[in-house]
């Protein structure tokens, strides 16, 4: 899903994008300036209209509700232990700007945040809320706890990014256009922290993203720890590109980054890529080759050498007792099986191998979830198909992906030439690669996944996923500079109506988080075509 491409030569593709994608050509950390002399500082948006993501329907109406020292966080009258903590989390979350108490407290009350859980709410669905507010209190209305959660990160964008403030009068109604709506993470090519992945969760929840995808195995390292075989992190967890030390997580720090996430309403997604990209499985276990010789550890970037080994009935109880590890581990529904670039598979032995994988997530009870070469062998009932292809994929490969939306099949969208956040935004960026062109702010938001692969019906569509591959990713920074803003994008493409995608409005909105992205100190490019506040 990454790298197809460079057998095509980056330089030939770089070339090739250059005439077509107008990209920036600086990159730039949150306080640079990108403004000329004699620029007037853009215009302040309303409260309701610097909304992000934008919602379904926002009305201004009469006065507000000042948030002072006396206002109090409500969360109903029932024992909800889940509202409760909803509640907690966004005192917690209104503190640190704010300066203010803000109790949380059980009960109805009055004046104050009122958090109300409502099961017949009309024109929210699940994730979704009522946001009403006045001079007597806010209320956040919404029929389950996440919708509750998401109101209130709208709430935190109608306050002031320091400081008490008034929340504007009027009303919020909201709910999101695709169920999925997600973000990757790949700690294989370097190794990242459980606590560099929970700021991750801080960073996109607020923006209404709900899953999180962590790419945890690769050529180049294992990054969980699997107590059946535990030379794959202890020795293949001990690598990275580049030759660093790389590193990996224990049991406990996967389930505190589990938990972590889903108070914040975000899944974690797993993936244990197969049967390509496993060569630090091979260099941990020679019984995993076919040769029964071990591999050496690969500090590179080149993909699809490696394979695991089809024929020997020891690959099956290798993936029955990692993937079955995995699914103990993991509450949410899906298991991400990879299953790209397996180039030294193959066709036929590719097929066989993913029934069998296949069968193992079903008898563990979750969701088949892989990359969309899926759709060259047979996907089993439910099985969801992650697209990464991109203008330049050859008609083939889209038409497979096609038939199997036809067939029943959900449809993740990650096209690499607008949602792979490792690819430069212009030609100076340092990080980052070029195989699938440049993809600066506005084409990464431009574009409609209800629309995308012709012949795909937006139902088919469950929603969208930026990928933040980290070849050349290894630090915090580096990080963020390449997904902020684009994850932005992101999370407006998965919530926000069709209807309201509009590249000027968008970007007026963007530029309006400059200063809570600021305040936060999220490093990020200050894309020369948004007018940053």
């Amino acid at each position: 899903m990454r790298v197809l491409r460079r057998t095509l030569g980056t330089f030939g593709t770089f070339l090739g994008v250059l005439g077509v994608l107008s990209g920036s050509v600086s990159c730039t950390a949150a306080h640079g300036d990108d403004a000329r002399p004699g620029d007037d500082p853009p215009a302040a948006l309303a409260p309701f209209e610097r909304l992000l993501p934008a919602p379904a329907s926002a009305r201004a109406d009469g006065p507000g509700y000042a948030v002072g020292p006396g206002t109090v966080i409500h969360t109903g009258p029932g024992p909800d232990e889940d509202v409760r903590q909803v509640g907690e989390l966004l005192a917690e979350q209104l503190r640190g700007p704010s300066g203010l108490p803000l109790p949380v407290v059980d009960g109805p009350g009055g004046d104050g945040i009122r958090l109300r859980i409502d099961e017949e709410a009309e024109g929210v669905g699940d994730e979704g809320y009522r946001l009403e507010s006045g001079p007597g209190g806010i209320t956040l209305t919404a029929r389950t706890p996440a919708g509750l959660f998401h109101a209130g990160q709208t709430l935190r964008q109608l306050l002031p990014v320091a400081g008490p403030g008034t929340v504007p009068g009027g009303t919020v109604t909201d709910r999101p256009r695709f169920a999925y709506r997600g973000a990757m993470v790949d700690i294989a090519r370097h190794f990242f922290t459980v606590e560099q992945v929970k700021r991750y969760v801080d960073q996109l929840a607020q923006y209404k993203v709900n899953t999180l995808h962590v790419h945890l195995t690769d050529d180049q390292g294992w990054r969980l720890a699997v107590d059946s075989w535990p030379r794959l992190a202890e020795y293949g967890g001990g690598s990275e590109v580049g030759g660093g030390p790389g590193g990996y997580w224990t049991k406990d720090e996967y389930r505190e980054l589990v938990a972590y996430a889903g108070r914040r309403y975000v899944d974690v997604v797993p993936e244990i890529d197969m049967p390509g990209h496993v060569n630090a499985a091979l260099a941990s276990y020679a019984e995993l080759n076919c040769d029964g010789k071990v591999r050496e550890r690969y500090t590179g970037i080149k993909v699809g050498f490696s394979s695991l080994c089809v024929g020997k009935e020891r690959t099956y109880e290798f993936i029955d007792q990692v993937l079955g590890e995995l699914a103990e581990l993991t509450p949410g529904r899906y298991l991400h099986l990879g299953g790209d670039e397996a180039h030294s598979t193959p066709a036929a032995d590719y097929a066989a191998f993913m029934d069998r994988a296949q069968a193992v997530v079903g008898r563990y009870g979750k969701t088949v979830v892989a990359w969309h070469q899926l759709a060259t062998a047979q996907p089993a009932a439910g099985a969801v198909l992650q697209y990464w292809g991109h203008d330049r994929t050859p008609a083939a490969e889209k038409a497979a992906v096609v038939a199997a939306a036809k067939a029943g099949h959900p449809l993740i969208l990650s096209p690499a030439d607008r949602l792979y956040l490792d690819m430069k935004y212009g030609l100076a960026t340092k990080p980052g690669q070029v195989w699938a062109g440049l993809v600066p702010v506005k084409r990464a938001y431009s574009w409609n996944p209800g629309a995308y692969l012709a012949g795909v019906p937006e139902s088919a569509v469950l929603g969208v996923e930026a990928a933040l591959w980290t070849e050349t990713i290894a630090t915090r920074g580096d990080w963020e500079l390449m997904a902020f803003p684009r994850v932005l994008g992101l999370a407006e493409l998965g919530w926000s109506p069709a209807a309201s995608h509009d590249w000027a409005s968008y970007s007026r909105r963007l530029g309006a988080q400059g200063p809570r992205l600021q305040a936060q100190d999220i490093s990020y490019y200050r894309a020369p075509d948004v007018p940053w506040q």
